[in-house]
């Protein structure tokens, strides 16, 4: 690999979130990698994480409100994508939730597309998208019917020019094969199980951390809680839902808002389980929790079905409902005993950052020796 220029697509840079860390280990791999960004917003207290690079941005960078509404500028993301010259480079890695996996590569480049999911709004949560942005009807619910109808049109052609896809899980490896109609192999992203450490003392709360969002259904969580009042629920995270949740908690219920990621650990460490109500692509924090050593409560569907090992290391609920989360909860107080810190720690670590490095690696230098010994 070293003697192979290398360029790194990634769709923005304006948090650090489960993508971001990808995008970090892959610098860490392939420090000599040119970054490629729409925009690049990225605090500079945070640059380290990206191996203190600035990337190349687009033309969305010095448009107006772009640092805070760069979203709204999905219909010009396309375009923009496509304007990052590579030809310089002999292998392209792009980390791809939108348009990353979009750049134009000519036949003797190698893209490899790290796939985190196909853009879901516009598939297939298409529908729910338009509800819940009031965009089912009228003027401008045709309009971005229109945009919508457009970008799947170009999302779908242009993952036929990925090379190679990999997915962060065996579930959207199914949805890149039904929406690409393309194969994909699987490497698990890679989570911090070091700095979420072992801890085997418990205490009689549960937990659940998030960003307050509606797809995250931490307003189930509570409402579930708010039927058993003899159940402590601790809940991590701040976000638009905050004070709509808020107004639901009854006593039993602590919303502690943002945590550093030094209480975080603390709080996974103490909990004698971990709840996770969202219909994930893989899901970090369960992981998360489990390399504290402790056991969480699912929903049962996505990503959370590869790491969460039932009756193992955790349980299912199979529907995201109050009656379905109750019951799991009452099911696990039956159990609690049976489940292991020490196993379930050690289950975690399967989705270390050093077993994404080596993983990662091995894969990219196969693919890079295949296809530059067969040109």
């Amino acid at each position: 690999m070293l003697d192979k220029k290398i360029a790194l697509v990634h769709e923005w840079l304006v948090t650090f979130a489960g993508s971001e860390s990808v995008v970090e280990q892959m610098l860490a791999l392939y420090p000599q990698s040119d970054l490629f960004t729409l925009v690049d917003f990225l605090p500079d207290a945070q640059r380290p994480l990206v191996q203190h690079k600035t990337a190349t941005t687009s033309f969305i960078q010095n448009l107006p409100w772009a640092k805070k509404k760069y979203r709204s500028y999905l219909p010009l993301m396309p375009l923009a994508v496509e304007q990052f010259d590579l030809s310089a480079y002999d292998v392209i890695l792009s980390s791809s939730h939108a348009v990353a996996k979009g750049v134009l590569t000519g036949p003797n480049q190698l893209h490899i597309c790290y796939c985190h999911s196909p853009m879901r709004y516009a598939w297939d949560l298409y529908h729910q998208y338009l509800n819940e942005s009031g965009l089912k009807t009228g003027l401008s619910g045709l309009i971005a019917k229109m945009i919508l109808h457009y970008i799947r049109l170009w999302d779908y052609q242009s993952a036929q020019r990925v090379d190679y896809f990999v997915a962060n899980s065996r579930y959207i490896a199914r949805r890149i094969r039904k929406v690409y109609g393309r194969e994909a192999d699987v490497i698990y992203p890679p989570v911090d199980t070091r700095q979420f450490a072992l801890g085997q003392q418990k205490e009689n709360y549960y937990l659940t951390a998030s960003r307050m969002v509606p797809y995250k259904k931490i307003n189930l969580i509570v409402e579930a809680f708010t039927t058993m009042p003899h159940k402590k629920l601790v809940v991590v995270g701040d976000g638009p839902d905050y004070e709509k949740i808020k107004r639901l908690a009854t006593p039993n219920i602590e919303l502690v808002g943002y945590q550093s990621n030094e209480a975080l650990v603390l709080y996974m460490q103490q909990a004698k389980a971990f709840i996770f109500a969202a219909e994930e692509d893989f899901g970090i924090t369960p992981v998360e929790a489990q390399a504290c050593g402790t056991p969480v409560l699912a929903f049962g569907k996505g990503g959370a079905l590869e790491s969460v090992i039932d009756q193992k290391t955790g349980l299912f609920f199979d529907r995201q409902q109050v009656d379905s989360l109750r019951d799991c909860v009452q099911r696990f107080e039956k159990t609690a005993d049976q489940f292991d810190p020490v196993v379930i720690h050690q289950h975690a670590q399967q989705f270390s950052v050093e077993n994404f490095r080596r993983t990662f690696n091995q894969y990219v230098s196969g693919k890079v020796t295949e296809w530059f010994t067969n040109r």
